[in-house]
C-alpha cells in the first residue's frame, strides 16, 4: 500500500538527551535527586508516548561517561534509579512487546547493574514493538575509540584502510538506523558527546523545558516541528 503523502512520517530513531533534572530540583528548594526521581517519572511517560506514536527506536541519554565527576552520592543514586527502572518496566516491556537495548561502556559499570542490563536485555529480546536505547556510561567519543579498537583486534585488520563503513560496523548498535531527530531539554542548545557519530545529519530540538517537566506534548511539539524540516543530507536545496 502506498503511503498518504497527507500523513507525515514519523521520526523511525529518536535520542533524547534528558537535561535539567537538578536544576529543576534547585528551583523548587529540592535537593537533586529529587529531580532525577522526577526525571524518571517523566522517561516513563516518553518511552509509552513515543511507543503509541509509533516511533521504532527510542535511545535515552541516560548517564553519561563525564557524570561520573558528579558526588558519590548523586551518581550512587543514579545507579539505584536505574536498576529500579529496568526491574520496574518489566511488565510495560512486555505489554508493549519494547525491547530494550544499551549503548555505552557496560564493563565500566557496576556489578550489579550490569546484571540488570544484561537480564533487561535478554528477556526482551524477542520482542517486535519499539527498542528503547539506554545509553548508560555513554560517551560518543569512547564509543568511537572502542569501535576503532574492536576493528583493530579484529584479525588481519588494517587501520591504514579503515573506512566510515568499518568504523559505523562496530559500534554499540550498528543495526539500528542514525537518528533522525535529536532532542534535548532544559534550554542548553549542544549535544554534549551524544551520538556524534550517528547524528552528524540528525535534525535537533532544544526545548526550554526542564526533563521533568516533559509530557506527551512535549514529544508531539517536537516532531511537528521535525516536519518542518527539509532533510537534504548535504544535497542542494530544491
Amino acid at each position: 500500500m502506498d503511503k498518504d503523502p497527507q500523513v507525515p512520517e514519523i521520526p523511525a530513531h529518536i535520542g533524547i538527551i534528558m537535561d535539567g533534572n537538578g536544576r529543576w530540583a534547585k528551583q523548587r528548594g529540592l535537593i537533586r535527586t529529587r529531580g532525577h526521581l522526577e526525571g524518571l517519572a517523566a522517561a516513563k511517560r516518553i518511552v509509552k508516548a513515543a511507543s503509541d506514536m509509533g516511533v521504532k527506536y527510542l535511545t535515552l541519554y541516560t548517564f553519561s561517561t563525564e557524570n561520573w565527576k558528579r558526588t558519590e552520592e548523586e551518581t550512587g543514586f543514579i545507579m539505584g534509579l536505574i536498576k529500579q527502572y529496568l526491574r520496574a518496566e518489566v511488565d510495560f516491556s512486555r505489554e508493549n512487546k519494547i525491547r530494550v537495548r544499551h549503548a555505552g561502556d557496560i564493563a565500566g559499570l557496576p556489578k550489579d547493574i550490569q546484571k540488570e542490563i544484561e537480564d533487561s536485555m535478554a528477556d526482551t529480546a524477542g520482542f517486535t514493538g519499539m527498542q528503547v536505547v539506554l545509553a548508560i556510561n555513554y560517551g560518543g567519543r569512547d564509543e568511537i575509540s572502542r569501535a576503532v579498537r574492536k576493528f583493530a583486534a579484529n584479525s588481519g585488520a588494517d587501520l591504514s584502510k579503515i573506512s566510515e563503513k568499518d568504523i559505523s560496523a562496530y559500534l554499540d548498535n550498528p543495526d539500528i538506523p542514525d537518528p533522525d531527530l535529536i532532542i534535548r531539554s532544559a534550554g542548553e542548545y549542544r549535544t554534549s558527546n551524544f551520538l556524534p557519530w550517528q547524528g552528524a545529519y540528525s535534525e535537533l530540538y532544544f526545548s526550554d523545558k526542564f526533563w521533568p517537566d516533559w509530557d506527551k506534548e512535549d514529544l508531539q511539539a517536537a516532531v511537528a516541528d521535525y516536519h518542518k524540516r527539509d532533510r537534504r543530507f548535504g544535497s542542494a536545496a530544491g
